[in-house]
């Protein structure tokens, strides 16, 4: 069999890769267009150019040294979309810090871990959102922040010493124990020249960045990412969309995932164009309004966010023909869903995605001009620089064309590791550079790359990707708990919900509510199982394996649930 028969791919490789740091490459960029519009922040009534943006995130930049804070540190960020995030991107990356996202859907348990894991020395947080009280969680972890004088000694967050909240000016309420965000700002020096010195130090292949994206060890892993990861990643992205100063990308998806802050932050200021932010949170109705009011040309979004946007009952009264394109990722897209972005939305030039943390996280993805029928049925082509290819699980080498296996993937994308972890590193990494991912895929003739499942039973909600195993680890802590098989079940809104099935320990009695109750404020809301059912036996092999794929057959019966995808 030749090798063009077989289902393994390499992109292009020009234009080269950009070696420079991310700050280095941004500050080229302001010098280029100095006035052109950066940022703008729809909800908070922020607009910056590159160099009102440049001169913010360099005093920042000041500011955070001028905390204690040296290259290498981790500082986390718990927030949704803000100006403030973007400004911790670039101030972080300008000094050598390492920006930990934390998803705002974290509860204690979870902030406890991730805090911990990759040892945060700071933490920017939003004070609170529509029912999370995110100060209050910080409180319950470290109840010392209401006596600190100066820098924080806490006994369960032993490494964090400072707490700064994202303020707004008509805060008056202080958080004792806490910096404000713009106190702190206002601490820096935009001409500082220890900024400049710091930069001068720093390699493109320095870790930057570390995400949390979870485990089937029941944990979740930080996969720790270097400013030439996301960089070009960011930048090919936006080649693929074919992005230049005149557009401006409407970012509805979250700043704390690769999707917000690669797909979008990243992917407009390798290419000039200018950020724009909705709202906080998502909510269809802003991105409706701010994509007219703004002249958006580009929109990103997860199918959920689409299908919300299209459904909303005032669509008709917005006018969104300055739309061209945009990123439709997180999960598979309904084939009608796309075809009415197309034309209810104007995006004829919308591309696909794909990809996970680890890779940056894109590494196949459509293009403007890709045949509306594979950007349907497939996540397109190889990005530059990459090599992709589909192996047998079970003997590592390569299928044929057409043939399902699991995708991997090489190149300068792949995550440095996961941060403190080199076991799971090398369970995911293998020794020629390959990342294996996972996911079952085919290739066609022409190299398109369909994902056609997973090997691991990740579950993926409304974009949000959820590993049982993480479930089932904190399900097992409850004291009635004997055992416990956590399994997607196909919705039509969110792609895919959470069933738990619960065997009860010999003279205990549970309820679903007291299920919902244990995880309540304990685990993101979207970890929560939608179905809970108690058992007394899980379906299992003659060898004793549990078998998840039954388990979910008897609730699609019991439910009347299709696997069919809906618009």
């Amino acid at each position: 069999m030749s090798v063009n028969q077989l289902s393994q791919a390499s992109g292009a490789a020009h234009p080269p890769l950009i070696e420079q740091t991310l700050g280095d490459f941004f500050d080229a960029m302001v010098t280029r267009q100095p006035d052109h519009l950066a940022l703008i922040s729809a909800h908070q009534g922020i607009r910056y150019s590159y160099r009102e943006l440049q001169a913010k995130s360099d005093q920042l930049a000041s500011a955070l040294l001028q905390l204690g804070l040296n290259t290498g540190d981790r500082v986390g960020i718990w927030s949704h979309n803000n100006a403030q995030w973007v400004l911790m991107q670039l101030a972080t990356a300008k000094v050598g810090l390492i920006l930990v996202n934390i998803n705002p859907a974290y509860r204690v348990s979870e902030l406890d871990y991730a805090l911990n894991k990759v040892g945060c020395k700071a933490l920017v947080t939003m004070t609170q959102f529509k029912t999370s009280d995110y100060i209050g969680m910080l409180r319950e972890l470290a109840p010392e922040l209401d006596s600190v004088g100066g820098s924080l000694q806490s006994s369960r967050l032993p490494q964090l010493k400072f707490i700064v909240w994202i303020d707004s000016p008509d805060d008056a309420q202080e958080q004792p124990g806490m910096l404000r965000f713009s106190q702190l700002l206002a601490s820096g020096d935009a001409n500082d020249p220890q900024v400049a010195a710091t930069a001068s130090t720093l390699e493109s292949t320095d870790a930057i960045n570390i995400q949390f994206t979870s485990g089937t060890t029941g944990f979740p892993k930080g996969a720790t990412l270097t400013h030439r990861n996301i960089l070009n990643n960011g930048y090919f992205i936006g080649r693929a969309m074919q992005l230049t100063p005149a557009d401006r990308l409407c970012i509805p998806v979250p700043l704390y995932h690769c999707f917000g802050m690669v797909l979008g932050n990243l992917a407009c200021i390798t290419h000039g164009a200018t950020i724009v932010y909705p709202n906080d949170g998502f909510d269809p109705l802003s991105v409706l309004q701010t994509v007219q009011d703004e002249k958006c040309t580009a929109l990103h979004g997860v199918p959920t966010m689409f299908i919300a946007e299209l459904d909303n009952p005032r669509f008709e009264e917005f006018d969104l023909r300055t739309l061209r394109t945009g990123i439709m990722a997180g999960s598979p897209c309904p084939t009608e869903v796309m075809k009415r972005v197309v034309e209810k939305m104007h995006l004829s030039e919308v591309t696909i995605a794909y990809g996970m943390t680890e890779t940056s996280p894109v590494s196949c993805q459509s293009s403007t001009d890709t045949p509306l029928v594979k950007r349907v049925s497939t996540v397109g082509l190889v990005q530059p620089h990459i090599d992709i290819k589909i192996i047998d699980p079970e003997t590592g080498a390569v299928v044929a064309r057409g043939e399902r296996g699991e995708f991997c993937t090489r190149g300068y994308s792949v995550m440095q590791g996961y941060w403190g972890d080199a076991e799971k590193t090398a369970e995911a990494i293998d020794r020629e550079g390959w990342m294996h991912t996972g996911d079952l895929a085919t290739m066609d003739d022409e190299g398109y790359v369909n994902i056609v499942g997973r090997i691991k039973d990740m579950v993926i909600r409304g974009g949000e990707n959820i590993y049982p195993r993480e479930i089932e680890e904190y399900l097992y802590r409850h004291a009635a708990v004997q055992d416990v098989q956590v399994v997607g079940l196909p919705d039509k809104r969110y792609g895919e919900e959470l069933c738990a099935w619960i065997i009860v320990k010999p003279g205990q009695a549970l309820t679903e509510q007291d299920i919902r109750d244990f995880c309540h404020g304990q685990i993101a809301h979207y970890k929560i199982p939608r179905y809970i059912q108690f058992v007394t036996e899980f379906p299992m092999t003659v060898t004793g394996k549990i078998q998840k794929f039954k388990i979910r057959e008897v609730m699609k019966a019991q439910l009347g649930l299709s696997d069919e995808k809906t618009a």
